[in-house]
């Protein structure tokens, strides 16, 4: 076959991204959810050079150069070699995990990957936590600055773990030199994820703690994985928050949501959620509670001189966040079969749950002979 006209070839190479200018990105995590999400971004993008995609098992993305490992084995060093940028995303946030078996894959894995990521000359790596560090407290400006005291504690669920990663990264440039890290803070993530948060939304009613001030900023999974496409990039680093302009207050969330509030005392919302959780009948901790009686609002104004923007608003990510969860019933955080789910959603929601925590109390109590 005779080579094209150079005059064909030249306009070609004008219109075709040239390969090889952008960096090599490394991605943990990849195979299934913002991993997954990410991977295919970059591989798509004509500013990526080369992703190299890492996870337990291999992902449905064939353009990436796949890696089969755990990422607490330290041979991913040797995998992570030429590797310019790595994404952390392996991360295990469910609910129904054993809390010291997450912390534990949690913790380890991002240190193995920081200290694999210096010995392999990888000159940044990019750490996905929470908006949730910053805590939900009462005094809380809105919206905190980027910059704020982070000031939650280990009470609710994976935030314990979201800090040492967050302790981490801060060492991590001491300890290597050459090693930089963003990190990156969504606000309430929607989009195939399961946390107490969008379990909130799977109740009959909004549990709303009487004299609190709850306040809701969302983030859609699509807009998280442009933001950390553009860490990826380097056209924004150090730590920065990601997630729709503004806020929505209670009011506007029930209003939105046609559910309506079922407002309960805080000694007895905060008492009923610790003795649950302590008897093992709820995946979720009482200090999941304060991420829906405080606000934690945070600014996105990094990203935003970098020139990003959200695709989404809260409003939209509320419905579609409605959408995704509709046939599923939640009370105190557990999900009810079928049959449970049918006489809670015909029920007056303040005695469904009153009434509802009670029995499961006295149903494991029964059990355990008590």
């Amino acid at each position: 076959m005779s080579s094209p006209d150079p005059q064909v070839r030249a306009a070609r190479n004008h219109s075709t991204p040239a390969m090889g200018r952008g960096p090599v990105v490394a991605v943990t995590g990849a195979a299934s959810g913002v991993g997954d999400l990410l991977t295919r971004r970059l591989v798509a993008s004509d500013e990526i050079k080369q992703v190299i995609a890492i996870d337990e098992r291999r992902g449905d993305v064939p353009e990436a150069h796949w890696h089969i490992l755990d990422v607490r084995d330290p041979a991913i060093a040797e995998k992570l070699r030429g590797a310019d940028v790595v994404v952390h995303l392996a991360l295990d946030l469910d609910l129904e995990t054993d809390p010291a078996a997450r912390t534990a894959y949690n913790v380890r894995g991002t240190q193995t990957v920081l200290t694999a990521a210096a010995a392999a000359g990888v000159h940044r790596a990019v750490l996905c936590t929470s908006a949730m560090v910053y805590g939900a407290l009462p005094d809380n400006d809105i919206p905190l600055s980027e910059d704020a005291e982070l000031r939650a504690t280990a009470e609710a669920t994976g935030v314990g773990d979201l800090l040492e990663i967050e302790r981490l990264g801060r060492r991590a440039p001491r300890a290597h030199p050459g090693l930089n890290v963003t990190v990156v803070r969504p606000a309430v993530l929607v989009g195939g994820t399961d946390t107490a948060l969008t379990r909130y939304f799977e109740s009959p009613r909004l549990l709303v703690v009487a004299g609190s001030r709850p306040t809701w900023q969302f983030c859609h999974v699509e807009d998280l994985v442009s933001a950390l496409e553009y860490a990826a990039l380097e056209k924004v680093d150090g730590e920065f928050a990601v997630g729709c302009d503004g806020w929505l207050e209670q009011e506007e969330v029930e209003e939105l949501s046609g559910i309506r509030r079922m407002e309960l005392p805080s000694a007895v919302a905060l008492g009923a959620a610790a003795r649950l959780h302590r008897i093992g009948l709820t995946p979720s901790p009482a200090g999941d509670l304060a991420y829906t009686m405080h606000p934690w609002v945070v600014s996105v104004g990094r990203l935003h001189d970098a020139g990003w923007r959200p695709h989404w608003t809260n409003e939209e990510v509320l419905a579609a966040l409605l959408e995704e969860v509709e046939g599923r019933h939640t009370v105190a955080g557990r999900r009810l079969g079928r049959k449970d789910a049918t006489a809670a959603a015909g029920a007056a929601g303040a005695t469904v749950a009153l009434l509802g925590t009670a029995a499961l109390v006295r149903r494991a109590r029964k059990r355990r002979g008590l």
